[in-house]
């Protein structure tokens, strides 16, 4: 049973966030705390700030640490100070609304923090209009049996193809297994069309390299040797683990911005919570200049309109 620990106040930019239960451990493994997690968001505060801005946040919590149960949590819980933001969010399907955590400084994700949050799953919206994405993601998904080296050639693949398109792709990696590529877009259309135009990438990234990618909706039908382009990440609701966030692992790995450069020698498993505060101090936030290079997506939703002609159909999300 974890002890408790006084608790602690912190100052962040022009607030004092109260850390409960500092000494926790949350990170089993290494022993990693609460008050670990928390500095370890403050060292990379440019970068997870940039984010996270202004977009509906999920929070994946770990109350318990890493060893207890993982918590989804959408709603702000009541409570919360009177400086945090949200925004709110409707889900139809269940007619319902949620006041999501919209982070618009660095005390927001200390709070987080202090919630028991890990890992941050912003919207690929924003809040001024949350039903028009400006995120276009590209998630370099590997089946089991893909190798990494399968993953850097379809990274290749994609900059190759963004750059015929007169898009900047901003390469990541996802904590896990896979790569992240995000696009800045002019928020001009809705979530469908932005499904339907990642879905056209990801067929033409799939021509290109037809032995290393598939776009196979249905996982059981899927080599599970190849690369999934998986356009779905772009659908309304569906959030990926953002820049700088840690994923709820052992290692504590880190989801983090790399360069083109990088791809191609790169090994995700180094970036962690205790290996990437040096690198961003050194570095600075490799995507700082993700929101100066705005992509409209009208040549992709061309594509996806020759393709339907085509025959080739839509899957439903």
């Amino acid at each position: 049973m974890a002890s408790s620990s006084p608790s602690i106040e912190l100052p962040v930019g022009d607030r004092i966030v109260r850390i409960s239960n500092p000494d926790r451990v949350y990170f089993p493994e290494s022993g990693a705390t609460k008050l670990d997690l928390v500095n370890y968001y403050l060292s990379v505060g440019d970068g997870i700030v940039r984010a996270l801005r202004e977009r509906p946040c999920m929070m994946h919590r770990f109350p318990k640490g890493l060893a207890g149960d993982k918590v989804h949590q959408k709603r702000v819980p009541n409570g919360a100070p009177p400086w945090l933001e949200t925004v709110q969010v409707t889900f139809p399907r269940y007619n319902r609304t949620a006041d999501e955590l919209c982070v618009t400084e660095l005390a927001h994700v200390a709070w987080a923090v202090q919630m028991s949050t890990v890992e941050f799953h912003p919207w690929n919206s924003r809040r001024a209009d949350v039903e028009m994405p400006d995120e276009w993601r590209i998630d370099l998904d590997p089946m089991p049996d893909c190798s990494f080296d399968r993953v850097r050639r379809v990274a290749a693949v994609v900059q190759e193809a963004l750059g015929d398109l007169g898009a900047v792709g901003w390469p990541k990696t996802s904590g896990g297994h896979g790569l992240h590529i995000y696009v800045r877009i002019d928020p001009a259309y809705g979530f469908k069309d932005l499904r339907r135009a990642a879905l056209a990438f990801a067929r033409e990234v799939e021509r290109r390299a037809p032995e290393d990618v598939t776009t196979t909706w249905w996982r059981k039908d899927r080599d599970p040797s190849k690369l999934f382009v998986d356009y779905n990440q772009n659908a309304r609701d569906h959030t990926i683990a953002s820049a700088y966030s840690v994923r709820g692992n052992q290692q504590a790995t880190v989801s983090t911005p790399i360069s083109w450069d990088e791809v191609a020698s790169v090994d995700p498993r180094e970036f962690t919570m205790f290996t990437v505060p040096a690198r961003f101090a050194e570095l600075g936030d490799l995507h700082e200049g993700i929101d100066d290079a705005v992509f409209a997506i009208d040549e992709l939703l061309e594509w996806a309109e020759r393709d339907e002609h085509e025959g080739l159909t839509e899957p439903e999300e």
